[in-house]
């Protein structure tokens, strides 16, 4: 047990680790008096509760040290969980067992990475590769690392501890539950300390991307596509600890991407889309070009580039205003940006 918690009184420890609390009643130690270490309560047990608890003094204190250990995993409190500053992709091989094109790619956090290349060219492969944290033991032979250095196991093996989120084209919930039912579940799971405050963050983000509003008391199994893509976005940046993002073509959902990027950026998260969309491939600092089951190439978005994305933008608000014309019952004539 750590020097810390072993001189803790319980009231310190249930005010740091309110989950201790938990193991403490499955104990069946009563914490009646708080201004008592753990040390303490144990002496004041009576032969017969001592051998009912099964434990000595330095195996409860143990147990009781691993378990906060393992909830601060869980939901993301640990040190280690909150220092993925680098991701790298080290180079494998493509289909034909030729090398790729490049050595090493390193992404740092608040970066976005588009991934693109023609159907079935192994973007998918390449996003699979980063969540699992390939060691040169996949198909590609790529492997990754984190921080500059081989990742700790835990992060393929650990329940609680999830380098990667995914998210993608086709979510759809089965829980007959309301929105801030459903958010409330995942806020709680994550004993946030704010709870209430975090879960109207993520439905307010939520509607601030998608297309058509919906309230906090809406079922999810009855938000459109798009609805729900934005809820999840929003669940992800702000509810999830994982600290890379993968986004695998998410340009037909129905959200307003530049400020689902812009969300996931600014939690400081790691970004890497796969995408068939021109303006979501301009979007990123660098984007991966995938052929054949390889990297091809690795292209830093230029400035032309990007003063392209700003006329590109300009098309897509068109196009998005005439689908609203279109929806509402609007005269086309009427709309001053086909006009501008």
């Amino acid at each position: 047990m750590n020097k810390e918690l072993k001189n803790m009184k319980i009231k310190k420890i249930l005010e740091k680790y309110p989950y201790a609390k938990t193991f403490l009643e499955d104990q069946q130690l009563s914490i009646d008096d708080q201004e008592l270490t753990i040390s303490q309560l144990y002496q004041q047990l009576t032969l017969e509760q001592k051998e009912d608890l099964g434990l000595d003094i330095k195996q409860l204190e143990a147990s009781l040290d691993n378990y906060i250990e393992q909830m601060q995993e869980f939901i993301g409190e640990s040190d280690d969980n909150n220092t993925v500053q680098s991701l790298t992709i080290l180079a494998g091989k493509d289909k034909d067992e030729q090398a790729e094109k490049f050595a090493e790619l390193k992404v740092h956090a608040g970066e976005i990475i588009s991934i693109v290349g023609p159907t079935g060219s192994g973007k998918s492969r390449l996003l699979a590769d980063i969540e699992w944290t390939a060691q040169a033991d996949t198909p590609t032979e790529r492997s990754i690392l984190i921080n500059g250095q081989k990742p700790d196991l835990s992060w393929r093996f650990s329940g609680g501890k999830k380098l990667v989120a995914q998210l993608s084209q086709n979510m759809n919930f089965v829980m007959d539950l309301g929105v801030e039912e459903f958010i409330r579940l995942h806020a709680a799971s994550r004993l946030v300390k704010n709870e209430d405050e975090i879960v109207a963050r993520v439905i307010t983000e939520a509607n601030f991307l998608a297309g058509e509003k919906f309230s906090a008391d809406t079922q999810i199994t009855s938000l459109s596509g798009g609805q729900s893509r934005a809820l999840m976005i929003a669940d992800t940046a702000i509810l999830s600890r994982s600290p890379i993002i993968l986004i695998d073509e998410i340009e037909n959902a129905g959200i307003d991407r530049e400020k689902a990027l812009d969300l996931l950026v600014g939690e400081n998260k790691i970004v890497l889309m796969a995408t068939h969309d021109p303006i979501l491939a301009l979007m990123g600092d660098k984007r991966i070009v995938i052929n054949n089951g390889g990297i091809e190439k690795i292209i830093k978005t230029k400035d032309f580039e990007k003063e392209l994305l700003i006329k590109l933008k300009k098309v897509d608000n068109m196009l998005s205003d005439l689908r609203n014309s279109l929806r509402y019952g609007k005269e086309l004539t009427d709309n001053p940006n086909l006009t501008s």
